[in-house]
């Protein structure tokens, strides 16, 4: 793999000047960013995939929805449409793209909303005849041509954006200064126990003075179907099959597996095929079947028999309260 790296560097650095460049025509306003009269909070990252956007969403979805209209809008990543779509009682997962359709399903009063075009989408929502009072754009942090008010830069805490380098020989999709446009920096998946001294640590590596702070992934006590919900202390010691089709599956199966349990791994936003469920079928034996909540909402139409997800959400190790309150205080005027 370090062979492959050294081998792709020089790539890197072509891919790192043409991204730099597009941002410095952005920044001068050669490249036109559009900007709204809405609050916006972009969430995004500077690497590709498995930083936990979809988590903090949610997160700002319940901190925020209790005193505004909220309204998502995504991408859809690998959806079945086009253009700008709002979710409504006809939507699936092919259409809405897994994770908005999991944000439609979880958050009802919430307007869900998916377009590649996110100037576009913004335009569409803010039509409406109920539009929203705030609206969340996710994974966008790379997206120039809509300026956001607000940018929440998420980075995980084993592949943080400091330690990486450019694609293809790393990960990440533009240079590490990017990350001076975040008002927010937050260090996700880490550990319950990483001590002050260790955040510490990683505050220094970052280099910035942005306030940063760090979350973990909690995970429900219970598994859930349509039907009916069951203890994850019962089902950790129940032969079952754990499946995951998501960026980074390693704590999740840790969380739930034991010695004897199967596992099965897809790749992140798979979209089953007969042959899969087949596979599915055959390695569970009839027997439990756990996944994550974003492959549940593509595959609990299939009629798989006991087939169950477990939820998870965002948490934050401390100062809790100071992220909530920055992001209430840029939102403080629009009441």
């Amino acid at each position: 793999m370090k062979f492959l790296r050294k081998i792709l560097f020089p790539f890197s650095i072509l891919y790192g000047l043409i991204t730099s460049i597009r941002n410095f025509l952005f920044d001068i306003g050669i490249l036109k960013s559009y900007s709204f009269d809405i609050p916006i909070i972009a969430v995004g990252n500077l690497s590709v995939g498995g930083t936990g956007k979809t988590p903090q969403i949610e997160y700002l979805i319940r901190l925020l929805s209790p005193k505004y209209k909220l309204a998502t809008l995504s991408r859809g990543y690998k959806r079945k449409s086009k253009g700008f779509v709002l979710a409504n009682s006809t939507s699936t997962a092919e259409i809405l793209g897994d994770e908005p359709f999991q944000m439609y399903q979880k958050f009802p009063n919430v307007k869900v909303a998916v377009d590649a075009n996110r100037k576009n989408g913004i335009e569409q929502l803010l039509n409406l005849e109920d539009k929203p009072d705030v609206i969340l754009l996710d994974d966008a942090f790379q997206h120039r041509k809509v300026k956001a008010g607000f940018y929440v830069l998420l980075t995980a805490y084993d592949d943080l954006y400091c330690d990486d380098c450019m694609l293809p020989s790393g990960n990440l999709r533009e240079q590490k200064s990017g990350a001076k446009r975040a008002n927010i920096i937050v260090i996700t998946k880490c550990p319950r126990n990483l001590s002050e001294i260790e955040q510490e640590k990683i505050k220094k590596k970052i280099t910035l003075n942005t306030p940063i702070f760090f979350s973990c992934i909690d995970y429900d006590e219970k598994v859930y179907n349509e039907l009916e919900s069951k203890n994850v202390s019962e089902m950790k010691y129940v032969d079952k099959l754990l499946l995951a089709g998501i960026a980074k599956p390693e704590p999740f199966f840790r969380y739930l597996q034991t010695e004897k349990d199967e596992t099965l791994v897809y790749p992140d936003h798979h979209h089953f095929s007969e042959s899969d469920l087949i596979e599915i079928n055959k390695k569970s034996k009839n027997g439990i079947i756990i996944t994550t909540e974003k492959d549940y909402v593509r595959l609990k139409n299939h009629h798989i028999k006991n087939l169950y997800y477990l939820p998870i959400k965002s948490g934050f190790l401390s100062k809790k309260n100071n992220f909530n309150e920055l992001i209430n205080n840029y939102l403080t005027p629009i009441k």
